[in-house]
């Protein structure tokens, strides 16, 4: 009986001891404008994962391939279990602790020296036996929210490293999608250069024709020669490119680096505009913020836990049991013992160093407080620069296409004129460089483009609708 008496006024006490926990306030001096300034963006459009939409399907089984296998997904989804349990564990400080214990004790004492009649050659001795059965109970009243205030904080905990596996998630498919398309655009600039190396033994084939008709100088078959041999260097150069970055990618998707994958698709078109929503949606959107935005959280519940501890304590314990020295006895009503104990603790000789301990609680706030508002200038000056970087890189994409036009046809001309014996061959062999170089300029600057995107997905925090779920990464 006395035993339910214990646990009713102890849920009682704790009922009664909960209240909010008053949590400090911060004033962040970031304004964030109503729409975004670096570009027209449209409204948001439901979207699954951020870069579907690109219609890649080597890049869509290469991402889903790295976020099954990613040891640093796993790591992340570790640590969010590591907060869990650590949650519970402050969960079992709201109820009463219990526990049960039993003892026998069997004990011999020798009485050497005492004058017993008639012993004197013995040694008089004396066994004993006892046993115990003991239920107690401890329980400490959250009078100032110090248990509270650690729950919370652990609620921080976890939904940071939530929001941290989300963030290692798009950052691994940011890589990916880049390393993909990187080894898509040396593919198209290796076909380039081959197509010029092709056009180039033209060329030469003409040069030596006129050449054997004597109306060309050797020097014209030298000089186209050596243009091929420049040509070949650049495809070389490309196949290298080529090979690195398909290797970057069959690491990241946990496949061993043979460079054996064959990124021939395109590089894709972008469309002109892009749905990123609205400066204020960032905050609840990007995975960084919303984990310094827990940080800071949890830093504010820890002053009030380091407030807590300068104030009394207060702790109730009770204890029951049986205690004879027979064990039958044990379950004897008539030799039950029992306690009861309130006990009350006021720091005195310790208060310097909890008085430092909230300071010091104070100061990490503060930190992180400070981080929170400069990450907050980070992900809109991100945002604000990819969105301007969308129009600019596609004027001089355009541009470069008209000049590549240009080029195109001034060839045409040049080799007319050649065949007609009107032109040189040096005109020719400088105009072909230069379409190389242009059309290599013009992939460059489309895969500037779809890297700028990425960015682009990676400030806004993930897709152009809601953030991809979390999912926990895979054994391979």
């Amino acid at each position: 009986m006395s035993v339910r008496i214990a646990i009713t006024l102890s849920a009682v006490l704790m009922g009664a001891c909960s209240k909010p926990v008053q949590l400090p306030v911060h004033q962040f001096k970031v304004p964030a404008p109503e729409t975004w300034q670096g570009a027209e963006t449209e409204p948001l459009a439901p979207g699954a994962d951020w870069w579907t939409y690109l219609d890649d399907p080597g890049l869509d089984a290469a991402i889903h391939k790295a976020l099954g296998c990613s040891q640093n997904l796993r790591a992340a989804t570790a640590r969010i279990e590591v907060a869990t349990q650590e949650r519970l564990i402050v969960d079992a400080s709201d109820w009463p602790e219990i526990s049960v214990g039993a003892n026998r004790l069997r004990q011999r004492q020798n009485f050497v020296g005492l004058p017993f009649p008639g012993l004197s050659d013995e040694v008089l001795k004396s066994t004993y036996s006892s046993a115990g059965l003991t239920f107690n109970i401890a329980w400490e009243a959250d009078l100032w929210n110090r248990l509270s205030s650690q729950k919370l904080a652990a609620d921080a905990g976890i939904t940071a490293r939530e929001a941290d596996l989300l963030a290692v998630r798009l950052s691994l498919s940011g890589q990916v999608a880049k390393a993909w398309f990187a080894a898509v655009e040396a593919h198209a600039q290796l076909k380039a250069a081959q197509a010029v190396v092709k056009h180039l033994e033209t060329v030469a084939e003409w040069t030596q024709e006129h050449y054997r008709y004597g109306s060309r100088a050797s020097v014209d078959v030298r000089v186209a020669e050596s243009e091929i041999e420049r040509a070949q260097s650049t495809v070389r150069e490309h196949e290298r490119a080529r090979d690195l970055f398909v290797r970057q990618v069959e690491v990241l998707a946990c496949e061993y680096p043979a460079g054996e994958r064959a990124p021939e698709a395109a590089l894709p078109s972008l469309p002109p505009q892009v749905p990123a929503g609205l400066p204020s949606e960032l905050i609840q959107r990007r995975p960084d913020l919303i984990a310094a935005e827990q940080a800071l959280l949890g830093a504010d519940a820890r002053i009030v836990q380091a407030r807590a501890a300068l104030l009394p304590s207060f702790a109730l314990t009770t204890a029951a049991g049986t205690a004879s020295n027979k064990l039958l006895d044990l379950v004897n009503p008539n030799l039950q013992a029992w306690s009861y104990a309130l006990g009350f603790a006021q720091p005195l000789f310790n208060r310097g160093r909890l008085k430092a301990n909230v300071r010091a609680t104070e100061a990490r706030s503060h930190e992180a407080a400070a981080n929170y508002e400069s990450l907050m200038w980070k992900a809109y000056l991100e945002v604000e620069s990819a969105l301007a970087s969308e129009a600019t890189l596609r004027n001089q994409q355009s541009l470069l296409r008209d000049s590549q036009q240009t080029t195109r046809e001034a060839i045409e001309l040049a080799e007319q004129r050649y065949a007609a014996g009107m032109g040189d061959i040096f005109t020719i062999l400088a105009l072909q460089r230069a379409i190389l170089e242009t059309e290599s300029a013009v992939l460059g600057l489309q895969r500037a483009r779809i890297d700028n995107r990425v960015d682009l997905h990676l400030a806004l925090g993930g897709s152009f609708d809601d953030p991809p779920p979390i999912q926990p990464a895979q054994d391979p």
